[in-house]
């Protein structure tokens, strides 16, 4: 490149955000300096008016396939969690949503994706990994193991609880299978969470309050 000087100005039409000179040379004189911002604004005025002769204002929302950053924070402790042995959970999570997946050291992750929708899977994924079960919490799960003594139901990725015969309908349940299937989803109240960390759930608690009147 020929030259003794690289000057970039950036900026709006009421002034100078940001510049950047490279020279050559020891030193520049102020009549240089002063020409060449005289150019840039100039040419900066110039570039600001094309460019609201194409879009006079800012969209309202963002082009569905404009690219997105999502910011996420999950505890440290849970780290280990979304990345998994050898990286294999945060590999389906790309994989599934193809996007991509940042998790740094202080616990916060990056989502970034062109489509919505894959980016909130993938926040919906990560916050299911790393979310705990809260009790008086209502979750729509999974029936995934029917057992003589109730049924396991997942309400987060990976995390099931237990719903006992008796707390499975708001009458007597003899067989778990009398009630729910295997894959059927279901809305179950997380009852208590044991010293253990098992998750003990209730059907009926659902049901009784959906029965209980509404205030007029």
């Amino acid at each position: 490149a020929l030259g003794d000087m690289d000057f970039k100005v950036a900026g709006t039409a009421e002034g100078i955000t940001a510049l950047q000179m490279d020279i050559k040379v020891k030193g520049i004189t102020v009549e240089i300096l002063e020409k060449a911002l005289a150019q840039a604004h100039d040419a900066r005025l110039e570039i600001l008016d094309r460019m609201r002769e194409t879009i006079p204002a800012s969209r309202p929302e963002l082009s569905q396939y404009a690219p997105r950053m999502y910011r996420i924070q999950i505890p440290q402790e849970k780290i280990g969690l979304v990345i998994g042995p050898g990286g294999r959970v945060i590999r389906a999570i790309v994989e599934e949503t193809k996007c991509s997946v940042d998790v740094q050291d202080d616990g916060t992750v990056l989502i970034g994706s062109s489509r919505e929708e894959m980016a909130q899977r993938a926040i919906q994924i990560i916050e299911g990994l790393t979310k705990e079960a809260t009790v008086g919490e209502i979750y729509t799960g999974t029936v995934t193991r029917l057992t003589s003594f109730g049924a396991f139901v997942e309400i987060l990725p990976g995390k099931d609880g237990l719903v006992r015969l008796d707390d499975l309908a708001e009458y007597r349940v003899a067989r778990p299978d009398d009630v729910v299937k295997v894959g059927d989803e279901i809305m179950v109240m997380v009852i208590e969470v044991d010293q253990m960390g098992r998750i003990n759930l209730s059907r009926r608690a659902v049901l009784e309050g959906a029965q209980e009147p509404q205030p007029g």
